[in-house]
């Protein structure tokens, strides 16, 4: 199997934050999974296909309005219909929040892995435009 990923990275806007002190809500980095998976899917058989099931979540770090994430993934296995993926997503960029410095910001030496996924999406044999034989 042609190993297939898809990667994504976007910056955490102020609308993003659902908690005080602009903390995102962990459903954001679900939401990033969705649109990799989504990519990976176009990429394997030419069509959006459904998502199924997590069957892991992982939420390992905060995340916060000015953060930038990097959401990858990677098809794992292919199935007749279906498709196992595995998720990441790092922060690589760190708002700061340094008092009257609302936009400092620190790349970080190291991404720090917010939350990992792992689940499975669907393609109807119908919908499939690409040969896996």
């Amino acid at each position: 199997m042609e190993k297939i990923e898809s990667l994504i990275r976007l910056r955490i806007s102020a609308h993003d934050a659902h908690y005080g002190g602009g903390l995102v809500d962990g459903a954001k980095m679900l939401n990033l999974f969705g649109d990799v998976a989504t990519e990976m899917l176009i990429k394997c058989d030419g069509d959006e296909g459904l998502f199924v099931a997590y069957d892991k979540v992982e939420f390992l770090h905060p995340v916060f309005a000015g953060d930038y994430i990097e959401a990858v993934g990677s098809i794992v296995s292919l199935g007749r219909t279906s498709r196992r993926m595995e998720f990441e997503a790092r922060k690589v960029i760190a708002s700061t929040n340094v008092v009257g410095q609302p936009s400092a910001a620190d790349v970080l030496l190291e991404p720090v892995v917010v939350c990992r996924a792992s689940g499975t999406c669907v393609v109807p044999l119908n919908c499939q435009r690409k040969n896996h034989g």
